[in-house]
């Protein structure tokens, strides 16, 4: 896609802060005050840095600008130091589009962000992001992979389902949009949470997609739902093996796990934790470095 340069009346530059995940949103409102459009980019695999930028007039809206910033540094409890760069006026979107091109993903999965304009394949299920949202785009190997699994595994017709640790809610939208069944979503992020409400209002999936605040299994809206016949845990190996039981615990019999966010090389640790409650390995399938798990819960 080709952007047309739009002339702008004065200089421009980039404001950023890097942050952790929990400070993003208030540090997103803040650069928001003089900011038309926010752009937030994972910085690391595991998701312990975020950076958010906007880009505005130069000068312009200082006081806000200032004002805005000490709020969030209050109310995040992270005093983030504001960085500033000279940026062309259409070279910040051109960047912050071509970092989020369309993901094809397994047979029947494509996820687009909202400023592509040409059609989209009708042959696939098509998951439509906000291009500003930069994280969980389907471009890492663990989405990937998972999206994968949730093709090979649907002919069981899943009724109870849960994506744990949602994220953009790309898992959860996918699932509810090929099952046509309700999916519950959970993050401990509350950001996450937002993102993926707007994301499933913006795909028409509202209807389907319930997300909740939460911490894992402790979850209330998880312990009201379960069992569950298929549950998406995407994200990192330790939590999963620490996790293990009572993903067990939850899934009924005949159930089918789906966990990634997993090293390839930590596949073996992932496997042992789950097989001593019971479950079984039926696939490993590899994106990459990282590496997808369909388990199973016996029946009986």
């Amino acid at each position: 896609m080709s952007l047309s340069p739009r002339r702008h009346a004065t200089e421009l530059e980039t404001i950023s802060v890097t942050v952790p995940p929990d400070a993003v949103e208030a540090y997103e409102s803040a650069l928001a005050t003089v900011c038309a459009t926010i752009g937030i980019f994972e910085l690391d695999d595991s998701q312990t840095l975020w950076r958010v930028e906007g880009v505005k007039d130069t000068g312009s809206g200082e006081d806000e600008l200032r004002a805005a910033l000490i709020l969030a540094a209050l109310t995040s409890s992270v005093d983030a130091e504001l960085e500033r760069s000279h940026t062309e006026a259409e070279g910040w979107l051109a960047r912050t589009y071509e970092s989020f091109p369309e993901q094809l993903a397994g047979k029947r999965f494509a996820i687009r962000g909202t400023h592509l304009e040409d059609a989209p394949n009708p042959q696939r299920i098509t998951i439509t992001l906000d291009a500003g949202v930069a994280f969980g785009s389907g471009e890492h190997g663990s989405t990937r992979g998972c999206l994968r699994a949730l093709e090979m595994v649907a002919y069981r017709k899943p009724q109870r389902i849960l994506d744990l640790g949602c994220g953009s809610g790309i898992l959860a939208m996918a699932a509810a949009a090929l099952l046509h069944k309700p999916v519950l979503a959970t993050d401990i992020d509350p950001w996450s949470v937002r993102v993926t409400r707007r994301n499933a209002t913006m795909n028409g999936l509202a209807n389907l997609v319930d997300c909740h605040l939460g911490n894992g299994w402790s979850t209330p809206a998880i312990r009201h739902h379960a069992p569950y016949d298929l549950v998406f845990a995407n994200i990192l190996a330790r939590p999963l093996c620490a996790m293990a039981a009572d993903l067990a615990l939850n899934l009924m019999p005949g159930g089918t796990a789906i966990l990634a966010g997993l090293l390839n090389t930590q596949v073996r640790m992932v496997l042992a934790a789950h097989r001593r409650h019971g479950l079984v390995l039926e696939r490993h399938l590899r994106e990459g470095d990282w590496g997808t798990l369909i388990l199973r819960k016996p029946h009986g």
